[in-house]
């Protein structure tokens, strides 16, 4: 990245250390549920129940869910995978063509995982299913509804977060799924890229984490708010998470993960962090506001460049980021429908 860092961060932002000029906003309507890359092709989805495309001909909507809301969203297989409140599990591809996956008839989508080899997953209430590259679906029951989904790393098995605990699940084995406790409200999931920690964000401000070879505890408090947003470093070693003034970022190199370890701090501002993504290739992570700021700061050494700076009055969260492949590429998008195109220099 060419464009000159900045260390630390004060009530403004220079305009030398910005990278505004190199954004190009769009207006989408609707609240951005989600936003991704379908190889070179920026999507969203809208809590209208509508996916956007930039294709390279224009923009391009799609009503995956007319009537209805979209919850979440993932990527599985080359194509967007959108659940909404209308019970429908809908696969959007970048030239426009949606597929109609499942529809659990009467009951919200509350998450989805995908594969790059296009297995998916979805969760209705305390359902979960488990749609595998070639289209078997498998089923299963948590104890109670579920919250987040996420697949290992490696191997066909899935972690689900539902009341007091975690559990991995491998669909195609008679065997029950391998269940970790801890009391409590499990909202989010995920695995790190090494396979070794599965961690949960919780209803009680704070993330909660099992090593997964002998379900040893790891606890890391003192959230202001929910860390609903998690994004693990391109070499594993660190957990960048929102729900603070700072994008708190947990060490996970050592045998014991983060414990015993202080988080580093970067890109504090007086707003709350509610979207982090690292960057696919360099230690950068961005960072996304409930005031609608977005930007991007370097792990090393603290430094930031400025992405977005709204509008007087414009305060909407950033409810999603997401990079290309490549990481020439930032997508961001707010509660309001504002979103943009980020083009990095070099």
């Amino acid at each position: 990245m060419r464009a000159r860092l900045r260390q630390g961060m004060s009530g403004g932002m220079q305009e030398q250390n910005s990278l505004t000029d190199k954004v190009t906003p769009l207006a989408l309507g609707a609240h951005v549920t989600a936003a991704c890359f379908l190889g070179p092709t920026p999507v969203f989805a809208l809590g209208d129940g509508a996916v956007v495309i930039l294709a390279a001909d224009g923009e391009r909507r799609i009503a995956a869910h007319p009537d209805a809301a979209i919850l979440a969203a993932c990527v599985a297989g080359g194509r967007l995978i959108t659940g909404g409140d209308d019970g429908r599990v809908v696969a959007t591809a970048a030239k426009g063509e949606s597929e109609e996956i499942a529809n659990e008839k009467g009951r919200w989508i509350d998450a989805l995982a995908g594969r790059d080899d296009g297995a998916m997953a979805w969760a209705a209430g305390k359902q979960v299913r488990a749609r595998d590259a070639k289209g078997e679906v498998k089923s299963w029951s948590a104890p109670s509804s579920v919250r987040g989904l996420a697949y290992a790393p490696k191997g066909y098995r899935l972690a689900i977060a539902h009341y007091n605990g975690a559990s991995l699940w491998f669909p195609n084995a008679a065997a029950a799924p391998e269940f970790f406790e801890w009391k409590g409200s499990h909202l989010d999931v995920t695995l790190s890229p090494d396979g070794r920690f599965l961690v949960t964000s919780m209803q009680e401000n704070m993330l909660h984490g099992w090593r997964i070879a002998d379900g040893k505890h790891m606890r890391m408090t003192g959230y202001p708010a929910k860390p609903r947003s998690l994004s693990w470093s391109h070499d594993g070693n660190w957990l960048a998470t929102s729900g603070a003034d700072a994008c708190i970022v947990w060490p996970f190199q050592g045998k014991d993960g983060p414990m015993g370890k202080p988080p580093r701090e970067c890109a504090v501002r007086s707003s709350k962090i509610t979207q982090v993504a690292f960057h696919p290739t360099t230690l950068i992570v961005a960072v996304g506001y409930d005031d609608g700021w977005a930007m991007l700061a370097r792990l090393s050494d603290g430094a930031e460049l400025l992405v977005r700076r709204p509008a007087e009055g414009d305060a909407a969260a950033i409810t999603a980021l997401a990079w290309d492949e490549r990481g020439k590429k930032l997508l961001f998008g707010a509660d309001d429908g504002a979103a943009g195109v980020l083009d990095l220099p070099g």
